[in-house]
């Protein structure tokens, strides 16, 4: 998968420094990554939310920090829309 609105996930990080290497290892797996359906995410990622218009929340380092994307599964890309706390999802 190709990933877009990489900046969003580290200005996040200079912020919240605990979360880095869980981004980091967030973004390598998705760049491996080769989904066709939202099956083949909740395969890896059973705590992922699904919402509309292809959007997925993730859960960070728990459920300390959410990640908030779109993904076009034809064109295998990963669209980062929104990274904030758990706190900060609830207001989403």
């Amino acid at each position: 998968m190709k990933l877009i609105g990489r900046d969003k996930i580290f200005t996040f990080t200079q912020k919240h420094s605990d979360s880095k290497s869980k981004f980091d290892s967030w973004e390598s797996e998705i760049k491996e990554a080769q989904w066709s359906t939202p099956q083949d995410i909740k395969k890896r990622y059973s705590s992922a939310s699904f919402l509309a218009d292809n959007q997925v929340v993730f859960n960070i380092k728990g459920n300390r920090y959410r990640l908030l994307v779109q993904i076009n599964y034809k064109n295998q890309i990963v669209l980062v829309k929104k990274v904030g706390t758990h706190d900060e999802y609830m207001k989403w």
